[in-house]
């Protein structure tokens, strides 16, 4: 994959985690039920992702693009909060070697409906986008 990159910062209570702390990917690592609801309201919107998968660090759902090309968007508490998200989108590598990698305005359908999702929720606050690509 390629080198990460942020998209937006939020607080929320909405995505707290339901289960208890050891029943989690990881000691205070987070991201399940961010990651469930936004695929889900992402598909409303016509953007189908992978349902939801997690490694070590958290959840991230997949997009592939028209083009091919496929991407991860991470959702991620930040510091062990239950209330502080973290949206980071990367682009998989591809070709023979692994060595090409897609644009990230590729991801631009994912990237507009991550936005009207985010703005339409009334339990996010504090919105931030950490790419000067997706700011407003």
């Amino acid at each position: 994959m390629s080198e990460p990159t942020p998209i937006a910062e939020f607080r929320s209570d909405r995505f707290a985690p339901i289960l208890p702390d050891e029943s989690q990917v990881n000691p205070g690592v987070f991201g399940a039920e961010l990651a469930y609801w936004l695929s889900a309201e992402l598909a409303r919107r016509g953007v189908v992702t992978s349902y939801p998968e997690y490694e070590d660090w958290g959840w991230f759902i997949e997009y592939s693009a028209e083009s091919g090309a496929e991407f991860a968007l991470w959702c991620t508490n930040i510091d062990g909060s239950t209330d502080h998200w973290s949206l980071v989108l990367r682009a998989h590598r591809r070709g023979l070697f692994r060595r090409d990698q897609a644009p990230i305005s590729e991801a631009a359908p994912l990237l507009e409906a991550v936005r009207d999702v985010l703005e339409a929720e009334t339990s996010v606050s504090g919105l931030a986008w950490r790419s000067s690509e997706h700011a407003a």
